[in-house]
């Protein structure tokens, strides 16, 4: 069974598509072959920025030999309907088959497909495979057809067995497949002769190309920290930034290098975001001080002088990146620090737009100001001081250090708070009100950045509500259901208790205060069933038609500028938008709650219960549901539960009346029932005080007590007695278990 070698020699592919393209390699010729017959053992790809690269071992030399059977027409069927059949088979009519079948006469062929060598699969196979390869991006070269991500030079693609290898005769658009690569650019650029993968690989790595990219990752990391260590420091780690230097590198030499004393006192983040973005070098930080003061950079070879010209070149190259960020950050120390402070920057902002109906970043920052206000007795915080801290959260924005660097907002603007003189909780606050940005980071923890990171959000769930810009589908270009995970986590994990029904359907106000505050009125809708709008003052009508046109002016007024579609949704929406938007978080609760093992069933029976619009209160009592159902007890009452609920429902149904009163004991005539009396009043009693103290896994424990005595109930007792009396008491004593149980969670709503 031969093995294959196959090999894509390029141009540098850029390091972010390599991966990708190396499975997108693996897949489309491994699916090709399988798809022509061809099974195979194991398969691998690599890549390094010149080459991809894939090796199957242990594939069928051949595909194997078919025999397909085919039904056709009848015997005695039209001659034009079995010419048909005879030339989509490809046969003559003698060489079919006549079957005699319970239908008659039928015309069978039998269409053998002989196999085929496995050299000339893997030619139709990676010929499709190259012209149709998916990069993200590509480009055509010279005069011909093909695309490629950059200027394909060679195909190396050999089938090797123990008789020796096989080059595939192969050509694709003049470039014809052999059995020859090349080693580094510039350490070992002489063609390589190879005669399988053992091979390949063995005679790359002496040519200075290391094929793996996580060997040569795993080299960079050892290299780089063992040299750190050696001079009492330690490399930041960046796992994105050593995938991509992976990926830039065929032969990776770790080099350190200093820099320079004038730039040691920026900001660690700062220096680290620099040296990234613009030069793709590690940080290597003092343990001991925090501080950034050497860099790690990777070269693709190496040099007589040990890396010195290329560590000196690297070193002019940051000290003028470092000198452009030096300047943004004394420039915006020099404006946080003045007398009007961040103001300056707050009030730059509103000729910044947020969102063309929702407003500037300067009113956003209004109405964050004003609910941070509100929401900060709340959570613990200070009103004042949360007032202060959304007023200048996102001051930051406006300083040239964002404007370079718009990944360090928020982390910016709390250097720059603490620089103006701000409280420790406003400076914590401008850097943790964005967070948490994805479902592994974490939350605010200070009273001031909670009530700041809930003020940002929740305006940003009312509003984008409020102008229906609802996420649908894939789709959520502005970020909501991250925000409504957001509101989530800092509410759950931080056990914060906060009814969120009020705070949204208040907001829904300060949103369309936003279209008002514009300069226009709207009425809905006049008789006549046009619109009619009104200027700033009051004054001057100006009546629309069903379709937002102008259809006249009255006192010669002229024609505003109105978004009339907004107008008309913001001020026409029933209130219940509100239940809709708290149904919007619910569902990404349900999303949250079951990587944690609660099932979507459990939380829709504590949202049917009262006070769902506290999402601690709501997760409390789910998980508690949640581990009262893993218990056995718990299991089977939810059986007994269903049984009661539902002879109660057909009785209520068939009698028109409600049981839900007058249950007596002394009407009890047997031990079950009279025990059922007297576990219904332990529970009731444990139950009720367990659920005004919100001491949902006691009431749960309470209510799992009751299995046995429902179960030996139903199997001692028949409800539906020939008495009517008995009968209305057993129905009444059931309506008590559906009460009790349902005052805890709704259990209709619990599949099984």
């Amino acid at each position: 069974m031969p093995d294959l070698l196959i090999e894509l020699f390029s141009e540098e592919i850029p390091a972010r598509m390599q991966a990708r393209a190396a499975d997108d390699l693996k897949k489309l010729v491994t699916n090709g072959l399988v798809d022509a017959g061809l099974t195979y053992a194991s398969a691998a790809a690599f890549s390094t920025p010149r080459r991809l690269t894939l090796t199957i071992e242990g594939m069928l030399d051949a595909s194997p030999s078919l025999v397909e059977e085919r039904k056709g027409p009848k015997a005695d069927a039209p001659e034009k309907a079995i010419e048909g059949f005879l030339r989509g088979a490809g046969l003559t009519r003698d060489q079919l088959e006549e079957r005699d079948t319970p239908k008659g006469k039928i015309l069978f062929a039998l269409i053998r497909k002989p196999g085929r060598p496995a050299a000339e699969i893997v030619a139709e196979v990676l010929e499709t495979t190259i012209r149709n390869f998916p990069w993200p991006k590509s480009m055509r070269w010279g005069s011909g057809t093909l695309r490629w991500v950059r200027p394909l030079h060679s195909i190396l693609c050999i089938l090797s067995a123990e008789d020796g290898a096989q080059v595939v005769p192969l050509t694709v658009d003049g470039i014809t497949a052999g059995d020859t690569t090349r080693g580094h650019r510039f350490l070992a650029p002489d063609t390589i002769t190879v005669s399988n993968f053992e091979d390949y690989s063995a005679k790359l790595k002496r040519a200075f190309v290391v094929l793996d990219p996580a060997e040569r990752r795993d080299t960079i990391w050892n290299d780089a920290t063992n040299m750190a260590f050696a001079n009492g420091l330690e490399v930041v780690e960046d796992a994105g930034l050593l995938a991509e230097v992976a990926g830039l590198v065929e032969y990776p030499v770790v080099l350190m290098g200093q820099i320079g004393e004038d730039f040691l006192g920026l900001p660690p983040e700062v220096l680290q975001t620099s040296m990234k973005e613009h030069q793709k070098f590690f940080s290597v930080r003092n343990p001991k001080t925090g501080r950034i003061e050497r860099f790690v950079t990777v070269a693709n070879r190496t040099t007589a002088d040990g890396g010195a010209t290329i560590l000196a070149g690297n070193e002019k190259v940051l000290s003028a990146r470092l000198s452009d960020a030096k300047f943004f950050w004394e420039n915006d120390l020099r404006i946080a620090q003045s007398e009007a402070g961040m103001q300056t920057w707050v009030d730059r902002l509103s000729n910044v737009t947020f969102h063309n109906k929702l407003g500037t970043q300067a009113e956003l920052i209004s109405r964050m100001e004003a609910l941070a206000g509100e929401l900060a007795p709340m959570v613990g915080a200070d009103a004042d001081e949360a007032r202060a801290a959304a007023r200048f959260a996102k001051a930051d924005l406006s300083s040239e250090m964002v404007y370079e660097f718009p990944e360090l907002q928020g982390l910016m603007g709390s250097y720059y708070a603490k620089a103006a003189g701000k409280s420790d909780a406003i400076a914590a606050a401008a850097q943790d009100h964005y967070a948490p940005l994805g479902p592994s980071d974490d939350v605010p923890t200070a009273p001031v950045s909670i009530a700041v990171a809930l003020a940002e959000k929740i305006d940003k769930l009312t509003g984008f509500w409020a102008i229906d810009e609802k996420p649908t589908g894939s789709k959520d270009p502005f970020a909501l259901r991250r925000a409504a995970l957001g509101v989530i986590r800092i509410l759950v994990d931080g056990s914060v208790r906060l009814p969120l029904s009020p705070i949204f359907e208040h907001w829904f106000d300060a949103a369309v205060s936003v279209f008002q505050t514009s300069g226009y009125h709207i009425v809905l809708p006049p008789k006549d069933g046009g619109k009619l709008a009104f200027g700033p003052d009051y004054r001057d009508p100006i009546a629309f038609d069903d379709f937002g046109n102008c259809v006249g002016f009255v006192s010669g007024s002229s024609m505003a500028e109105i978004d009339f579609e907004f107008a008309e949704y913001v001020l026409s929406t029933p209130r219940n938008w509100s239940n809709n938007l708290l149904s919007f978080l619910h569902d990404r609760l349900k999303v949250y709650l079951k990587d944690q093992g609660v099932r979507h069933d459990i939380i829709d029976a504590c949202i049917a219960m009262e006070g769902n619009d506290d999402l601690t209160l709501l997760v409390k009592r789910a998980k508690a549901l949640s581990e009262t159902l893993k218990t056995d007890d718990g299991e089977n009452l939810i059986q007994g539960f269903k049984r009661a609920n539902n002879i109660l429902s057909q009785a209520e149904d068939a009698d028109g009346v409600e049981y839900s009163f007058g249950a007596d004991i002394k009407f009890a005539e047997t031990e079950e029932e009279r025990a059922l009396f007297a576990a219904l009043d332990t529970a009731e009693a444990q139950i009720k005080p367990a659920m005004e103290a919100q001491d949902f896994g006691t009431a749960m424990s309470a209510m799992a007590s009751l299995r046995g005595p429902i179960d030996a109930f139903f199997d001692a007792v028949q409800v539906n007695s020939d008495n009517a009396t008995i009968r209305r008491n057993r129905l009444n004593l059931l309506s008590r278990i559906r009460t009790i149980c349902s005052s805890v969670a709704d259990l209709t709503k619990i599949d099984g």
